[in-house]
């Protein structure tokens, strides 16, 4: 018996010794990040700052790779079906995540199942903008006054059907009881453009794209959706200060494929806590309006959940769907 326990616990010895050697050695050859969504946006440049924050503290190069399409389940149906060893990650996002599951009829994964969450990595607050289609909108209250005026005459670009942007200003519309003609694009860049041509009238975007867009002269900031005014535009109210009680906004996190070993998930979690307070990162943050956070694999699961809670009864009362 003695000899059966001596040799059971070198067992499990040399066992942990292997794991303890495969995490030394993770990663062990370039890891992929993939942005389920055009390049552009605030989600790829906050990648970008990330992966390059990422490849120096690891040494191993740290590549993104833009996959979008059907808001983001492209990216997410490639990066739900890769090997789980850590070197494939999802950018994702309420979109991904929390909405398209109630949106698709049929998705092409699983949120839960398909992924081991890793962490957040920011929280970025949206901006209301309009364009020189409409010059008569100025502000906010000129904005209601026009669309009263003109029930389903105003147009609103957004960069998908189910999309954060597009159920975001659906939340506006019902609120103020107003209605628009809602124009979808494949993402952020080809929206803002449609608005700045004067092709679309109006957007609910990243309040870093927008502000960026407003001091280029191109459109005019009428409120952001935040909880208080942001750091980037002091002199932009919120909605709430306007009388519009609306706060709007997407979070975006990594994602890794299910299966992956613990050990390497909580790693990488660890790595983005602290990445995210590199000064680098931290500038395309604040040029993008976006607020830091980091949150345990564990943490980030339940937050997960509260949010597909919170989006599935907007979506079902909105009733979008796409077949």
């Amino acid at each position: 018996m003695s000899k059966v326990t001596r040799r059971s616990s070198m067992a499990a010895l040399m066992g942990l010794l292997v794991g303890k050697s495969a995490l030394a050695a993770f990663p062990d050859k370039p890891i992929r990040i993939v942005v389920p969504w055009n390049p552009g946006a605030a989600a790829d440049a906050m990648s970008r700052a990330i992966a390059n924050a990422m490849g120096q503290h690891l040494g191993k190069p740290v590549v993104v790779e833009n996959r979008p399409g059907a808001n983001g389940g492209i990216g997410a149906q490639t990066v739900g079906r890769s090997t789980p060893d850590g070197h494939t990650l999802l950018v994702s996002n309420a979109d991904t995540h929390a909405i398209n599951p109630f949106v698709f009829r049929k998705l092409a994964y699983d949120p839960v199942k398909d992924f081991e969450g890793v962490s957040l990595f920011a929280h970025v607050p949206f901006a209301l903008i309009s364009g020189p289609s409409k010059p008569g909108i100025t502000d906010l209250k000129s904005f209601i006054a026009s669309a009263k005026a003109n029930p389903k005459g105003l147009t609103y670009a957004s960069w998908g059907t189910g999309s954060t942007s597009h159920i975001g200003m659906e939340i506006i519309m019902r609120a103020v009881g107003i209605e628009m003609h809602h124009v979808p694009f494949s993402g952020q860049s080809p929206g803002l453009l449609a608005v700045q041509s004067g092709q679309v009238d109006t957007m609910l975007l990243t309040a870093g794209g927008a502000d960026a867009a407003a001091k280029g002269g191109q459109v005019k900031l009428l409120g952001v959706a935040a909880e208080k005014r942001l750091e980037l535009m002091p002199t932009t109210p919120t909605l709430r200060e306007l009388g519009l009680d609306v706060v709007a906004g997407n979070w975006f996190a990594l994602h890794a494929p299910a299966g992956t070993p613990p050990d390497i998930v909580r790693q990488l979690s660890e790595l983005i806590a602290e990445v995210i307070r590199d000064p680098k990162v931290q500038e395309t943050f604040r040029a993008q309006a976006a607020i830091p956070d980091s949150t345990s694999p564990g943490a980030l699961d339940k937050f997960v959940a509260a949010e597909q809670a919170r989006w599935g009864n907007v979506v079902r009362a909105a009733n979008i769907v796409i077949e």
